[in-house]
């Protein structure tokens, strides 16, 4: 693979979103310290970085940020690598039995891209076909922010919350559809603010041409898949 001197071989693997897994990669020693531990060495880190860049951190403005960032760090944008976190998703017998898919549209997803710590925002779209259980209507948008909530890619991330429900649900027939704008392509690089990045993930029923299209006919989205 050819680079451009401007780039190295590690920035041009980020953009090619190239991925091994649909989990989140994590170290076996990742829960070893506690989040107190985990803040005040973010928070020097943090504290490191912005001097490097030549900043006064004895001005009014900046002497906190090491700690806010470190603190939003764990406890916010990157809350959902915490297993202690997952929302526990009950469900309920279908006594309406109801058989046909339900949609839940326009999720709203504030999720980091891994590459760039750059935030990614946009909407998720997601279904299921009962086989005899639901699940309340407000577990499938925690279960959305759970795991937008943790340094990302958006294909490993619409996975995640399709693999999820289908545990949660007991069926294959789940599909989740994500579109969002990334800010490592917006505000950076090409900096295009216009595009946006649409990912799919299509289980059980879901995978039928007819199923699918009403899917996406339910959400108004005209992407061919």
């Amino acid at each position: 693979m050819k680079i451009d001197n401007d780039f190295n071989d590690i920035d041009a693997l980020g953009d090619n979103h190239i991925g091994s897994s649909s989990d989140t990669p994590m170290r076996e020693d990742a829960f070893e310290m506690s989040k107190e531990e985990k803040i005040e060495s973010i928070k020097a880190d943090v504290k490191h970085i912005l001097e490097t860049l030549g900043l006064d951190l004895t001005d009014d403005s900046l002497q906190g940020t090491p700690n806010r960032v470190a603190k939003m760090f764990v406890n916010e944008i990157f809350g959902g690598l915490d297993p202690s976190k997952k929302p526990s998703a009950s469900t309920f017998d279908n006594k309406y039995k109801y058989g046909e898919m339900l949609v839940e549209k326009n999720i709203t997803v504030y999720s980091t891209c891994e590459h760039h710590l750059l935030p990614i925002v946009g909407r998720a779209h997601v279904a299921y076909i009962s086989n005899g259980t639901v699940v309340g209507l407000s577990k499938m948008n925690r279960i959305v922010d759970y795991y937008a909530k943790r340094p990302q890619v958006q294909e490993r991330l619409t996975i995640q919350i399709v693999k999820e429900l289908q545990q949660v649900l007991g069926t294959d027939d789940v599909a989740c559809v994500i579109d969002a704008k990334h800010l490592c392509v917006n505000s950076r690089g090409i900096r295009d603010i216009e595009s946006s990045t649409v990912t799919s993930e299509f289980g059980g029923k879901f995978k039928e041409k007819e199923t699918r299209r009403e899917f996406l006919d339910y959400i108004q989205l005209d992407t061919q898949f």
